[in-house]
């Protein structure tokens, strides 16, 4: 929530140039605080002088440039907002000058404003307040999308694919899920009323409901797995604050059901990071206290830190995997690259993203933060696995990953070679199957969604989701309800004949190659019943996956999913081959 109502456009670039104010501040506050460390009086005054002596004669021209183009910028804001033709918005002018500016550094380098600031924290604590549930639009609609368990949304009775006609009396046709998450959010105890049409009744209903704090678990499944139910899964989505203590309180339930474990899988695939304390915490439940996780290194070198476990370990003996692909980021590539270094678990999966870059948030008053990259982060073995060079640009300004040319080696504890600069790579690697452009179309264009909606609605209860799929008669109904719907898609290879053909008609070749194209697009042209038979067991899990959503919520995705887990198989059968797992971690012995 806002908390200021500003009425005067000038007011936003006073405090453009006092965010712009602090930085330079800070810069001062700093060698103040390094001056004051200083060993002698004598040696502090000396050092004093000479300290700004050298700032004097090396930053007097930066901050002459900054200064001076702080008050062009200014001058430019006062000028629009006197002369422009049309109202100006100073705050989003601004917030585009600023992520511009930003945009020559690397993407984790954020301008977060005032308005931004709840979305910021509900990455970092998996907190918000609402009601649980989103949103999804399909043409100017708005429905119901996921709705989350134990929620006020749940509670009150709505489910996905109710269609939503209005928020507190304001018609919601057409509006942004942005704009709808605005309307939604709001402090726990509030109530909110919300006029649905339900999906299944067709009836329209006004729904009060209480907002409260929602919170988004990092652990939205742990499951004993396997043909003995003796390995502990569990799946982790980000690293909130807590995330370490709801990784071991799930090992530890699961443990307490089956105390005769045979090994652990840690699933850290599409998890993008988050904080790097939550990583080193993790890295506790597996290894002993003292040991080094993760060492960082920026410009300043007071702010170089090493990151330690602090606690008696959970589990240092039983055979552990760790599940990324790539989309496993940041505090995830910490917690594996922990585990590979210290030869404690086997990588399995792809490689993953390469985010060797360390922020912290600085505030710039007014309720804006600076979110800044300011160290790289290393491994115990000390590697840095960032994958994308931003330092050094292409002359189009794009971004080039390191080349294998600069790639240095490491050892692990046990001597296995690593390499730096390019994430973590899998020792065990497995490829996801790519998914289908008929799969896609039906995603995007919510039909997958839809039937879901219908299934549901005519099936009260289904068995427990590890269990659930749909017969071949079932899909053949799918298929049916499909055939008066508009999933038209063009496969790569037409979308390259048609490159092909823009191209010869710009260089004045079509003319002479024309029978040739349309006969060749006329045997490239696909049928999309045979296309939906030859991709059918793709399409068929994706509907069985949201259908299990309706009745067990994300767990039930998870849980659903893994019946056709190659990772996850993976693992179960390293575990179960004691001497194989123990050759990957010690292939010399």
């Amino acid at each position: 929530m806002r908390r200021y109502i500003i009425s005067s456009p000038l007011f936003e670039v006073v405090k453009f140039v006092h965010c712009f104010d602090i930085i330079l501040i800070r810069s001062a506050m700093e060698l103040l605080k390094k001056l004051k460390r200083s060993k002698g009086f004598i040696a502090g005054v000396v050092l004093t002088a000479t300290a700004f002596l050298f700032i004097r004669a090396r930053t007097n021209d930066q901050y002459f440039e900054i200064s001076k183009n702080l008050d062009v910028y200014a001058n430019i804001l006062k000028e629009l907002n006197t002369y422009y033709v049309d109202p100006i918005e100073p705050g989003k002018l601004v917030k585009t000058g600023v992520d511009a500016m930003l945009e020559d550094l690397d993407p984790y380098t954020n301008y977060i404003t005032e308005s931004d600031i709840e979305e910021y924290e509900f990455m970092t604590t998996g907190k918000y307040g609402g009601i649980g549930a989103n949103m999804h639009r399909k043409g100017e609609d708005i429905y119901i999308g996921d709705v989350y368990e134990n929620s006020p949304a749940q509670k009150a009775g709505l489910h996905p694919g109710d269609m939503v006609e209005t928020i507190d009396n304001q018609l919601v046709k057409g509006k942004s899920i942005d704009d709808l998450g605005l309307l939604l959010k709001g402090s726990p105890g509030t109530q909110i009323t919300m006029k649905i049409k339900d999906a299944f009744t067709h009836t329209v209903s006004q729904k009060i409901i209480t907002r409260s704090e929602i919170e988004i678990s990092s652990v939205p499944y742990a499951s004993l797995i396997g043909p003995g139910n003796n390995i502990a899964y569990v799946r982790l989505t980000q690293f909130t604050q807590g995330c370490a203590h709801q990784v071991k309180d799930a090992y530890d339930s699961l443990q307490k059901v089956q105390p005769a474990l045979k090994g652990l899988v840690l699933d850290l695939r599409n998890n993008p990071g988050g904080l790097l304390e939550e990583a080193v915490a993790i890295c506790n439940i597996f290894v002993d206290k003292g040991q080094l996780v993760v060492s960082t290194k920026g410009k300043i070198a007071d702010l170089d830190r090493e990151y330690k476990t602090q606690g008696p370990v959970w589990n240092k003996t039983l055979p552990l995997t760790v599940l990324v692909n790539h989309s496993s980021a940041s505090a995830s590539e910490i917690v594996a690259g922990t585990m590979q270094d210290l030869d404690r678990g086997v990588i399995i999966g792809e490689r993953s993203y390469g985010k060797g870059l360390v922020q912290v948030q600085h505030p710039l008053g007014f309720n804006a933060r600076l979110k800044l990259t300011i160290a790289r982060y290393y491994t115990p073995s000390g590697r840095c696995i960032q994958a994308l060079d931003y330092t050094h640009r292409n002359a189009d300004g794009s971004v080039g990953y390191i080349p294998d040319s600069l790639k240095k080696s490491y050892k692990t504890k046990d001597g296995r070679t690593v390499l730096s600069g390019g994430g973590i790579a899998a020792d065990v690697s497995v490829k996801d199957e790519p998914v289908s452009s008929i799969a896609i179309t039906l995603y995007t264009k919510n039909y997958l969604f839809d039937y879901a909606t219908e299934y549901a609605s005519k099936h009260t209860l289904i068995v427990t989701a590890d269990k659930f799929n749909l017969s071949d008669g079932e899909f053949n109904d799918f298929a049916k309800w499909l055939e008066n719907k508009d999933y038209s898609y063009k496969t790569e290879t037409e979308a390259g004949l048609d490159s092909l053909k823009k191209m010869a008609i710009k260089e004045k070749y079509y003319d002479d190659a024309k029978d040739a194209f349309e006969t060749l697009q006329n045997k490239l042209s696909h049928d999309k019943k045979q296309d939906l038979i030859k991709n059918k067991t793709q399409v068929k899990q994706m509907l069985e996956n949201e259908i299990a959503s309706r009745y067990y919520y994300t767990r039930g995705r998870i849980a659903q999913s893994m019946q056709y887990d190659k990772e996850v198989d993976r693992a179960l059968a390293l575990i179960a081959q004691p001497a194989e797992y123990e050759t990957i971690l010690k292939p010399g012995k």
